[in-house]
């Protein structure tokens, strides 16, 4: 070392900084800095805090004890924090620490099969799952040059709507109606449906009463469902917080497996309380209140929501989204505010009655007001030449039948078609918990449209209607093929399917 009194302090500190380097070498100390801000209110579910100057929107916040919560109001002096946990041991003056990741949920294969919420903590008892892999819960919708047209159907098994109101892979077709008409049922139905058609099932029940959801959750694994199905819940009991963010997160982890190329099904369950737990916190953290006590934006949180469904080009995956979100209207009211909006938002609704319901006509599907915007155009052709003037007749009959309550004496020709009406009636009513294949769908209304079940009482039309679908699916695979394969009914199918359904009736002696 060179004499400490030749070296100017300057060149004296440079040399002992190099010693230190060579000593310490890559060992130095990291500092880091974490921002921590304090509570100054906390109550019905969400929080407020001071002290977080850099904290972004949607960004996770943690609280003691593990809890976490979600940054929203960004306000000059204060923090609006949206509370994911139960706040039970938190309190006014305890800290909270910024995490620097938007709230994500958990994507995967690892899923199918589970009961998880929106944060991805199992709700089933079967452990942790092990996914690693988390996307953000709010994602951008794809754009319009990377969706295809929707084309294919989404098969429900549900006679009334395959046939009068079809689905396609990738639509957003609402279901209302009042409560306990059956909603949640069509949905059910719909998913059990899709078994062995590579179709991914997610259900996101938002509000619900954790019986109702439990009793689902069991029949979808006694139909052997749950293998291809993610059941993701925010029950009634939760915050209004996680009941908010429940649906965007269910639908991070179907897009996961709609960019891979898989077709999904999505049901939300119901979006009424959605909105009404996002009115909720809104009115807490003292956002303008309008419409009903809506925010402004309440529009906006569906939309976004509904926007993601889609069915995407070949070059960007070639997968579908298909949203089936569920509505509670009051008293048939279908004109409410939230109601209106999602009609708006979506392709098509499927409207359920209590007047239909009560007289056991189920499901309790009110053709006249139900609507498919994408239409024919995903249907199988078999479906379109046995049904395409069926929605115009069947409508008509319910005019006539109405007015034939008033005691007219009626023409011949009116009480035909009334006599032909109510069959067509009694071959749409559908046992829950039993789908249809398409080939004897097409069978029983050919033969019902056609006249063929004329001669069959009304009381027997379910026997009659069970002995031509089992002789069809028997004595004519080929045509149950080529019904399903999406080629068109030819002459002779048509004949074929006829004489099957004449054999069976002519066997039973009606005439």
């Amino acid at each position: 070392m060179k004499d400490i009194n030749s070296l100017s302090w300057q060149s004296l500190l440079d040399e002992t900084i190099a010693i230190s380097h060579k000593v310490l070498g890559n060992h130095q100390p990291q500092l880091q800095i974490e921002e921590v801000g304090t509570v100054t209110y906390l109550g019905g579910g969400i929080a407020r805090a001071v002290g977080l100057p850099s904290v972004r929107a949607e960004e996770l916040v943690r609280f003691p004890g593990a809890r976490y919560g979600m940054a929203y109001n960004l306000d000059r002096d204060e923090v609006g924090i949206i509370l994911l946990d139960d706040s039970e041991d938190l309190k006014a003056g305890c800290e909270v620490l910024r995490t620097g990741r938007v709230l994500d949920a958990p994507v995967g294969e690892e899923l199918l099969g589970r009961v998880i919420d929106a944060t991805g903590r199992p709700l089933d008892n079967k452990g942790v799952i092990s996914t690693v892999k988390r996307l953000p819960v709010e994602r951008e919708a794809p754009g319009i040059m990377q969706r295809a047209p929707v084309t294919v159907p989404l098969q429900t098994g549900i006679k009334v709507i395959d046939a009068l109101i079809p689905i396609g892979r990738g639509q957003r077709e609402l279901i209302l109606g009042d409560r306990a008409t059956g909603k949640t049922a069509i949905a059910l139905d719909t998913i059990i449906n899709q078994k062995g058609k590579d179709v991914i099932c997610v259900y996101c029940a938002i509000g619900q009463r954790s019986s109702a959801v439990a009793k689902l959750i069991a029949e979808l694994r006694q139909r052997e469902a749950m293998d291809y199905c993610i059941v993701v819940v925010a029950g009634g009991e939760t915050t209004p917080g996680l009941q908010y963010i429940t649906p965007y997160a269910a639908t991070t982890m179907a897009e996961y497996f709609m960019e891979r190329g898989k077709d999904v099904l999505i049901v939300y369950d119901d979006l009424i309380q959605h909105a009404r737990a996002y009115r909720e916190l809104s009115l807490l953290l003292r956002r303008p209140p309008g419409r009903e006590a809506f925010p402004g934006d309440i529009f906006y949180i569906h939309s976004r929501l509904l926007e993601r469904a889609t069915h995407l080009r070949p070059e960007f995956g070639g997968g579908s989204l298909t949203a089936l979100p569920i509505v509670e209207t009051e008293a048939q009211n279908i004109s409410a505010y939230i109601p209106t909006n999602l009609v708006s938002i979506t392709d098509g609704q499927i409207y359920l009655t209590p007047n239909l319901f009560h007289k056991g006509i189920l499901p309790a599907v009110n053709v006249g007001k139900s609507v498919s915007r994408v239409g024919g155009k995903t249907q199988l052709p078999a479906y379109r030449a046995v049904a395409g003037d069926l929605r115009l007749s069947y409508s008509q009959f319910e005019e006539l039948e109405a007015f034939s309550r008033f005691g007219t004496r009626l023409d011949e020709a009116t009480q035909k078609s009334i006599a032909r009406g109510q069959r067509v009636r009694e071959v749409l009513k559908q046992t829950q918990y039993q789908p249809i294949p398409v080939a004897e769908q097409i069978a029983v209304l050919l033969a019902v449209t056609q006249g063929v079940f004329a001669p069959v009482p009304l009381e027997k039309i379910r026997l009659t209607e069970l002995a031509v679908r089992q002789a069809v699916r028997e004595k004519l695979p080929n045509v149950c093929q080529r019904i399903e394969a999406g080629e068109k009914l030819s002459e002779s199918d048509r004949t074929s399917l006829l004489n099957i359904a004449e054999k069976i009736i002519s066997i039973n002696r009606y005439n």
